[in-house]
């Protein structure tokens, strides 16, 4: 009966369209955070000059507005993930319940019963 479950999902449309989509989302946005990231240390590394000089007349080296950048967009990639999984990737798995024929029964069943 499981294998026949796992056939099902595996067959299902919907599953190979999550698969491939969330992957294909989820390196992208692994590639952006990296570049940013390795970007930032590189520059620390190799371009200090730049990173300790002054932004305008102010005190404020590069390096803390550069630091501030990387943070604050790991926290908006972190959103946009979460607000296209909630939305596209539930309605996909949702639709993958029902195609193969979920009964409530097992531990995605349970939390399916708890939300009724």
């Amino acid at each position: 009966m499981e294998q026949d479950l796992v056939q099902r999902v595996k067959s299902d449309p919907n599953y190979q369209k999550l698969v491939r989509t969330r992957s294909r989302y989820g390196w992208m946005l692994t590639w952006a955070v990296m570049i940013v990231y390795y970007g930032f240390t590189l520059l620390n590394a190799f371009d200090k000059p730049f990173m300790s000089s002054r932004v305008g007349a102010g005190v404020m080296s590069w390096g803390i507005p550069l630091g501030l950048f990387t943070i604050l967009f790991t926290i908006v990639v972190t959103a946009i993930y979460v607000r296209r999984a909630n939305t596209e990737f539930d309605a996909l798995t949702d639709a993958i319940h029902r195609n193969a024929g979920s009964t409530g029964t097992g531990a995605s069943g349970a939390k399916q019963e708890k939300a009724a």
